[in-house]
């Protein structure tokens, strides 16, 4: 049988899907809707800078130039991943401005995939005689054209093209305010002109607590200062990191090593891991308390009233800590041009937003949600099937079930990169694309789908577990890395244990460089 495969998207985790495809034999097809690679990065705010010093977000053979920051801008992340493209010759099998519309199995009936046992029949990438057939958009002259590939690997990411808004009953939404209400997603996508210009001398309010909200308030701020400060509204806060050196131990020792994972309960550990697990809880506690005592003192975070409800191991599980290295969130509110404010609820008003218990409003010309994305609606709605829309949908209250984080139990020959996170999703991804290579060429078959399903749900009640109930929609790897990537080692047939040595082995943090030599 043949063996197309398409990729939809070109940002990071679709030019390691392109590379590590093309690098067993086989020539991907890339659907990239934009006229250009580099994903949602083409979009940010000018002031936008990675999290992670560049060493840790990096290719495992492609290194930063030297001439990149430590901490590099969005600009300069995109030159890096344009000159990726580049050296391995990935452009001629990417076509541009290219939207998948809708993705159709065909080829297997319904009643003859719900009988199977195996993933797509047989537990192999190209095991069945079903294929999808793909419609896609060209932005250039709006035709639409079909497209047939065995397998498909959605790299869309969850943090762009569907945005998040709150709903409000009538008469207490934006049709009441005179100002005017954007998504992040619509600023970000402004050039930096228009950007400048549409925020200069405005009132600013600003829904969000992650860091695409305190990106979009920091440039604000630096834009009106304290004449017209911008607010900051958040609903949930979130522990933020100055630096990634608390009390001066490297972030890696507390979180990203084997020994700090001791302390976790893992999906479908052991009876051993368990119970040491059990026995570590204290110490777990005690890192977590050594972390956030450090916040506290490092930023005025009870004189604002802004000390997170979850605790620090709590927020690293779900993924909602975030790192602000190159800039100072309360340097801004100690001179006034950034106005800190909690509030579970709002409403809007003529003059701007109304906040649960108070009386007076916030005023405002332009209010921003910086809010997230349906990124599990936008994934579902690729598909023209019902019943698939349905198993990427899950419950309400559940992630979508990915048995490694990639793949969907029931529906076959589709791989999804970059729907789950990390705190360097780079490294993650690239780490997932070698798994994927060596799935499409054969090194290894899927367990029986009731297996993959099992271990779904392990990771559902990992994270129910660790990032509370609230978070169950959120798929993270935070605070088990290596874990997860010894399970990927283990089904190429890879050696996961990395390191030499028995100490280093067990206290050094993992990086994307010990997984050199994968494929």
């Amino acid at each position: 049988m043949e063996k197309r495969v398409a990729i939809i998207g070109a940002g990071i985790s679709g030019l390691l899907a392109c590379k590590y495809t093309a690098s067993i034999g086989l020539k991907p097809m890339v659907f990239e809707e934009q006229g250009n690679v580099g994903g949602l990065w083409n979009h940010t705010i000018e002031s936008t800078r990675l999290q992670q010093i560049k060493q840790s977000f990096e290719f495992s053979d492609f290194p930063w130039p030297s001439s990149a920051d430590i901490n590099p801008r969005s600009s300069q992340l995109v030159e890096y991943l344009q000159s990726y493209a580049l050296n391995f010759d990935l452009l001629p099998f990417i076509k541009f401005n290219s939207r998948v519309m809708s993705m159709d199995y065909v080829g297997e009936s319904e009643q003859e995939m719900q009988s199977w046992e195996l993933w797509a029949g047989s537990g192999k990438a190209f095991g069945s005689k079903g294929r999808w057939i793909l419609k896609v958009l060209d932005a250039k002259d709006h035709s639409v054209k079909e497209y047939e590939a065995e397998f498909v690997v959605p790299c869309i990411g969850r943090f762009s093209g569907l945005p998040n808004i709150p709903e409000f009953a009538p008469g207490y939404g934006p049709e009441m305010f005179s100002g005017k209400v954007l998504h992040s997603m619509d600023y970000s996508a402004m050039d930096n002109a228009s950007a400048a210009e549409l925020i200069k001398g405005k009132r600013i309010a600003i829904i969000g607590a992650g860091k695409s909200a305190v990106d979009i308030a920091y440039e604000c701020a630096n834009a009106n200062g304290n004449d017209n400060p911008c607010t900051l509204i958040q609903r949930t806060i979130h522990w933020m990191f100055p630096d990634a050196r608390p009390w001066g131990v490297n972030y890696g020792f507390l979180v990203l090593n084997r020994f700090s994972e001791l302390m976790i309960h893992k999906p479908g550990e052991g009876f051993l891991s368990s119970v040491l697990a059990t026995l570590l809880t204290p110490l777990r506690w005690g890192v977590s308390k050594f972390v956030e005592s450090y916040l506290r003192w490092k930023l005025p975070l009870k004189k604002y009233g802004m000390i997170p409800e979850e605790s620090f191991v709590t927020g690293a599980s779900g993924c909602s800590i975030f790192f602000l290295p190159n800039e100072n969130l309360y340097d801004k509110v100690e001179d006034g041009s950034i106005v800190l404010k909690k509030s579970k609820c709002f409403t809007f008003c003529k003059q701007g937003l109304i906040l649960d218990g108070e009386n007076d409003p916030i005023k405002a010309d332009i209010v921003i949600f910086a809010t997230g994305y349906k990124g599990d609606e936008k994934l579902k709605n690729m598909f023209a099937s019902p019943s698939f829309q349905s198993y990427i949908a899950g419950s309400p209250n559940s992630a979508i079930p990915l048995y490694r984080q990639m793949i969907q139990p029931r529906i076959p020959q589709v791989a999804i990169i970059g729907y789950s996170e990390s705190f360097s999703n780079l490294f993650t991804f690239e780490i997932r694309c070698k798994w994927l290579a060596f799935f499409l060429d054969q090194a290894f078959e899927l367990p029986r789908i009731k297996a993959m399903e099992k271990e779904a749900e392990a990771w559902e009640k990992y994270m129910e577990r660790y990032a509370g109930k609230h978070k169950r929609r959120r798929a993270c790897i935070g605070c088990v890395h290596v874990w997860y990537n010894d399970q990927l080692c283990r089904d190429i047939g890879c050696n996961s244990r990395r390191k030499k040595g028995f100490f280093s082995e067990l206290f050094e943090p993992y990086g994307i460089a010990d997984y050199n030599g994968l494929a």
